[in-house]
């Protein structure tokens, strides 16, 4: 058996907790420019930014919601990871 790594655990709630928050706050933020720059653009071009504006919250939810790739599809627990040493090691 394969001795796990400690890298080879999930990110911890706060740290990805906050990774979802800046990638919102990012999201929000782009949000903020283009509903800006509608006040200065005439024409077609005020059309890109109207749609960035009415669409990028819904971008912005899923983008925060997206599982971390980090996260391991296996976790053993620390009883586990003991035995299976030992074993090995016998």
């Amino acid at each position: 058996m394969k001795q796990p790594s400690i890298t080879s655990l999930p990110l911890s709630p706060e740290v990805e907790r906050r990774n979802r928050m800046i990638k919102y706050t990012v999201a929000m933020s782009i949000r903020v420019l283009c509903i800006l720059s509608m006040l200065f653009l005439r024409g077609w071009w005020l059309l890109i930014p109207a749609i960035g504006a009415v669409t990028l919250p819904y971008f912005a939810v899923v983008l925060a919601n997206v599982p971390s790739k980090r996260r391991s599809s296996t976790m053993m627990r620390p009883g586990a990871i003991e035995r299976a040493w030992n074993h090995k090691h016998d």
